[in-house]
């Protein structure tokens, strides 16, 4: 009897981990907010800080290492998209740079940080508790001559506003061409490995709709035809759909 239970203390500890492993870092993107922004934000840099915020909006809004970062309802978001989809973020995953942003930059701070200083960090030792206190010790205690330069803006975002803003499967695409950025921070590197690691269901389909795919009876039998018909609409489509998409003209800025 005591060995069951010794065994059944074991299994529940190691799924009280497991779970506490998947709370902590960025979720599934898809999360809704209640942002809709109609065009690029505008982002100022917070003095001596790594960190931008959106001075104009209504909302705790931030970019730092190539995400942005918003608090909101208590919860930490977080996006490659200026305009979502957002993710939620655990307490233990939020960077120390950003929770390290005074009050002040908050630009619709919760009624609990109503009595704190305003050039200093929001209090979260006290607001997440022992168990986050002792996760990050020291959390604001930093060289602030050796601060990191920011990440560079994703500047190449502002054309895509309104009908235009991508769908959450194009963003990827869009993105790998026109962001270099490499971020420094885990739990974004995770977030950009999980993109890559989930190509959009266009890429996956392309190979089965190429012409090539036909088989050689079926191109040899259309052949006679197709030698008369070079300037065929066929052929023609093709070149324009090079030119005339939004990636051809974004592939020239690079942030």
């Amino acid at each position: 009897m005591r060995t069951l239970l010794i065994v059944l203390w074991m299994s529940l500890a190691a799924i009280t981990s497991a779970a506490a492993q998947v709370s902590v870092g960025i979720g599934m993107p898809g999360v809704s907010i209640g942002i809709n922004l109609p065009v690029y934000p505008q982002l100022v840099r917070v003095p001596g800080y790594p960190v931008y915020y959106a001075p104009q909006m209504n909302s705790n809004y931030f970019f730092y290492d190539g995400l942005y970062w918003v608090y909101q309802r208590d919860n930490w978001y977080a996006s490659s998209w200026y305009n979502g989809p957002w993710g939620l973020v655990g307490p233990e995953a939020v960077p120390l740079y950003v929770l390290r942003v005074p009050v002040r930059y908050y630009r619709r701070p919760p009624a609990y940080f109503h009595g704190w200083r305003s050039d200093a960090p929001p209090r979260w030792d006290e607001h997440w508790g022992n168990s986050w206190s002792q996760n990050h010790s020291g959390w604001n205690n930093w060289n602030r001559s050796a601060v990191p330069a920011p990440a560079p803006l994703p500047a190449y975002q502002r054309q895509y506003s309104g009908n235009r803003y991508p769908q959450a499967e194009q963003q990827q695409s869009l993105q790998s061409r026109n962001y270099r950025y490499q971020p420094q921070e885990a739990v974004v590197q995770q977030h950009y490995q999980a993109q890559r690691a989930s190509p959009p269901p266009h890429e996956q389909a392309a190979p089965t709709s190429h012409p090539q795919s036909a088989p050689p009876s079926q191109r040899e039998q259309k052949a006679p035809k197709s030698q008369g018909a070079n300037k065929g609409p066929q052929g023609h489509e093709g070149s324009q759909g090079e030119d005339k998409g939004p990636h051809g003209k974004d592939s020239g800025h690079r942030d």
